[in-house]
Parts: structure tokens; C-alpha cells; sequence
């Protein structure tokens, strides 16, 4: 049986004549991690919490020393990290994930580098330069080792540029229109993962990966219907409203095939936001407010027990 869960033992158990040994060694099997998975989840871990709080440390020194330091001290101590942390990716005793997981510290470095490069020559550049050359410098990197904590720092690092440049470059843009780059864009991202590992085009994308993706997807469009709501007419905001309704709809749809019970709250959710936003545009008296308030708590509870009870059938199907 595979995606042997607890609960389906204990069913088993009730409803069978198992002896205790069987059901402890299915429970092994099956559900409790050895001594070697508890080994590896250590190993990775300590060695991120290790790089991570390497990185961490290095800006902190520029932070605290950068009055006593000259131009040559600066920026020859962070690209002697920086080469250094990539020579240490390309020995070949290291397994993948700890070559991934350098590579990403790698990553963080080269943005210090970046702002280090800015603040000794003050070349005026606006802030979205910063983050544009951070990110294109990364990208051979980020392809290569299609490591899922890279890609996500690359997904950040490519919000922040385009943002920035909405506010600093391309300022006639309306806000609107800014959200619904920024959550065609996430959307699309989100999509190609999954179905780029639908059709095994690349390895398993982790899921709490494309869960941040659809939560970022979600936070847009849900600030993008309030502001169109709120903030009167826009040009963007008709065509807004379909593709956030299609995307939804998919949304749900993929949730109900895959049984996720993340996407079917995430989404819900959205849409209890943005009805109540709407409701709050109609009438801002207290009879509004209160109709809000038992709305959001009869509608959340209404997901919840359609969550459970979709959950309780998904276990009975295994």
C-alpha cells in the first residue's frame, strides 16, 4: 500500500487480525524515520543553519567595521568569498544537495558584493540596478543547479527589481497595472512548475516550493480585486477580474486532483477577502460591519468542514 499513513494503521489494526509486531513493523516501514534519516535531516540542516549564519555574520561585519575598513579591504574581502565559496562548490567530493546548498550562500554573497560595490563609489544608481545585476548575475547559477532554494531567492530577487522599477523608473504606471504584472508573472512561474513535473520534464519540485509560489499568486491577486475595488475605475481592472476568476477556478480544480487541501484554503480564503471588501465598498455602517464579520465566520467555517470532509474521503480512497 503505499502512502501508508498512521491513521490507515490504526484502521488496519481495528479491523484485522495484525498481532502487535506486524503493526510495529508496518509502523517502521512506513511511518517512523531511521537512524538515517535522522542523520541526513541533521546534516543539511546544520550545514544551512551553518551557512546561513555565515552570510549573516559577513554582512554584520561590513555593518559594524565599515568606518575602519578602505576600498580595498572592502571589496577584496567579499570577492575572496565569493570566489572561495565557489571553489568549494566545484570539489568533487561533495554530494549535490551540499553543492546546492554553498552555491546558495554563494548567491547571498554576490548581492553583498553588489552593495559593498555601491556604497564605495556612490555611483547614484537607482536600487532597482542593484537588484537587476544581482539577479542576472546568479542566473547561470540558478540554472545549473535547478536547486529549489536558489530558484526561490531568483523569484525574489526578480519581484524586487521589477517593483523597484515601477516606483523608481516607470512611475506612470498605475498600481493596478503593477499588481497584475507582478501575479501574471508569479502565476505563470507557478504554473511551468507543475507542468514541467507533470510531464517529468524536471525532478520532483518540492511542494512547499510551489505552495510559496501559489500564496505569493493568491496575495497579488487578492490586493490587486481590493485596490480595483477600493480605488474606483481602472483601465486594467476588467480585464483583471477574468483571469483572476480562470486562475482561481484552475487553482481549485488542480487542489481537487492533486488532494490538496492547500490550495482549496488558500483560495477560499482569497475570495472570502475580497467579498468582504466588496461588501465594505457598499456600506461602511456598523449593520455592514457586523454582516462582514458573521459572513467571514460562517463562510471559514463552511471551508473548514469542506476541508475535513474532503480530507476524511481522500484517506478512505487510499
Amino acid at each position: 500500500m503505499k502512502n501508508l499513513q498512521r491513521e490507515d494503521l490504526h484502521i488496519i489494526s481495528r479491523h484485522s487480525n495484525l498481532t502487535e509486531r506486524d503493526i510495529e513493523r508496518a509502523l517502521k516501514e512506513n511511518i517512523y524515520h531511521d537512524k538515517e534519516m535522522w542523520q541526513k535531516f541533521l546534516r543539511l540542516f546544520f550545514i544551512t543553519l551553518g551557512i546561513g549564519f555565515t552570510t549573516a555574520g559577513i554582512i554584520f561585519f561590513f555593518a559594524y567595521n565599515w568606518a575602519d575598513l578602505n576600498k580595498f579591504a572592502k571589496l577584496g574581502l567579499t570577492e575572496i568569498l565569493v570566489i572561495a565559496t565557489t571553489i568549494i562548490v566545484l570539489l568533487p567530493k561533495l554530494n549535490n544537495t551540499t553543492r546546492n546548498i554553498i552555491l546558495t550562500g554563494s548567491s547571498c554573497l554576490v548581492g553583498v558584493l553588489f552593495a559593498v560595490f555601491g556604497q564605495v563609489y556612490q555611483t547614484g544608481a537607482n536600487a532597482y540596478d542593484f537588484f537587476l545585476a544581482w539577479t542576472l548575475f546568479i542566473t547561470l547559477w540558478v540554472a545549473v543547479s535547478n536547486f529549489a532554494p536558489l530558484w526561490l531567492l531568483y523569484i525574489v530577487l526578480l519581484n524586487t527589481t521589477f517593483f523597484l522599477y515601477t516606483e523608481q523608473v516607470a512611475k506612470d504606471w498605475s498600481p493596478l497595472l503593477v499588481i497584475t504584472l507582478l501575479f501574471l508573472f508569479n502565476t505563470t512561474l507557478l504554473l511551468t512548475f507543475i507542468f514541467l513535473e507533470q510531464d517529468k520534464k524536471i525532478e520532483r519540485v518540492p511542494k512547499w516550493f510551489t505552495y510559496i509560489l501559489a500564496l505569493g499568486s493568491a496575495t497579488f491577486a487578492t490586493a490587486g480585486m481590493i485596490f480595483g475595488i477600493f480605488d474606483g475605475y481602472d483601465s486594467v481592472f476588467p480585464v483583471f477580474i477574468p483571469i483572476v476568476l480562470v486562475v482561481f477556478g484552475f487553482g481549485i480544480w488542480h487542489g481537487i486532483q492533486s488532494k490538496s487541501g492547500f490550495y482549496l484554503s488558500v483560495i477560499p480564503l482569497s475570495i472570502i477577502i475580497i467579498i468582504s471588501a466588496l461588501l465594505l465598498k457598499t456600506s461602511e455602517g456598523g449593520d455592514m460591519l457586523l454582516l462582514v464579520s458573521l459572513f467571514i465566520i460562517v463562510s471559514i467555517t463552511l471551508v473548514i468542514m469542506n476541508l475535513i470532509n474532503l480530507q476524511k474521503k481522500w484517506n478512505h480512497e487510499k
